[in-house]
């Protein structure tokens, strides 16, 4: 399917992370123009070489500008690393991996940020170099750092933990600075017919989206959908299945998933062979959508599940 369903939805998408982006991606090609709003996590923001890094932004703005690698879906595809081979041989920070052509990303945004810009700002900017029209919105244009507490008790900024240290046992996961949203996402919220939890980590890509003032209540007031990110008892991407029970004692699973979201759901999307009895209705279908045409078919079917909550 490449031609976007009709649909009088208004819908916004909460995402993060390369599930989150895959989803997106999905519902950009199902949604006709002006139906589709992303609010992405920032609470994987940080310094690198002196330049402001927003990972999960840059992930569904490159992945809806068709620049993502299908095999790692970060960055773009094809990009070169002489800059990162220059900072190996000089002794320099080389463990977070920044693109030749992906610097221009973080080298307009730190230099716009550094003018007064918001993020906000910033982020429609780049978003309309490269051709991408649908909104996407950080959650908030303040830092909102997210740090993650491991089970030796080291304190750690997010991507240190992830990709520096390839996520050691973790015992807690705290949502520093602001706790507000912007306008913007905040209107686009009142004015949603359906809220769309994507497929991303809820500790680390959701979680730091959903505890800013006023983005709960706001979900509750209007039908919102999730998706599982686990699939089998095992993450489709990334370290949720050992920090589920390293956090809540929950052996990882969709439904374990779905109790995180209790109170704020509507309808719950699981692969087949993990449906539960639960208190909100389930979509049992295929939810990994790997290539384009899963992505845009799952979408598809998951606006019609919403349509018939």
């Amino acid at each position: 399917m490449s031609e976007a369903i009709q649909s009088d939805l208004s819908v916004v998408a909460l995402a993060g992370g390369v599930g989150g982006a895959r989803l997106v991606d999905g519902l950009h090609r199902a949604l006709p123009q002006g139906a589709l709003t992303v609010v992405v996590n920032t609470g994987d923001d940080f310094q690198h070489w002196g330049l402001h890094i927003s990972p999960d932004l840059d992930t569904v703005m490159y992945t809806l500008a068709g620049l993502s690698p299908e095999d790692r879906g970060w960055g773009i595809e094809g990009d070169t690393f002489h800059v990162l081979a220059e900072a190996e041989r000089r002794g320099v920070d080389d463990w977070f991996q920044l693109g030749d052509r992906d610097l221009l990303t973080h080298l307009t945004r730190t230099g716009a940020l550094a003018r007064g810009d918001s993020l906000t700002r910033v982020t429609a900017e780049l978003c309309r170099t490269l051709g991408v029209d649908r909104p996407i919105l950080p959650m908030t244009d303040a830092p909102r750092p997210t740090r993650m507490v491991t089970q030796g008790g080291d304190d750690l900024v997010f991507q240190e933990w992830l990709v520096k240290l390839r996520a050691p046992a973790v015992r807690e996961v705290r949502h520093e600075g602001t706790h507000e949203a912007t306008s913007e996402v905040l209107k686009a919220l009142d004015a949603a017919d359906l809220v769309v939890i994507c497929p991303s980590n809820p500790y680390v890509s959701i979680n730091p989206i959903l505890t800013l003032d006023g983005i709960a209540d706001r979900i509750r007031s209007t039908t919102s959908v999730a998706v599982s990110p686990i699939v089998g008892g095992k993450a489709v991407k990334g370290p949720l299945a050992t920090m589920l029970p390293e956090i809540s004692g929950r052996e990882p699973s969709a439904e374990a998933v779905a109790m995180h979201y209790e109170g704020l759901l509507d309808g719950y999307a699981v692969h087949p062979g993990d449906s539960f009895e639960g208190s909100v209705p389930l979509l049992e279908t295929n939810i990994l959508i790997q290539s384009k045409e899963d992505r845009v078919l799952f979408a598809s079917e998951l606006l019609e599940f919403a349509r018939s909550l």
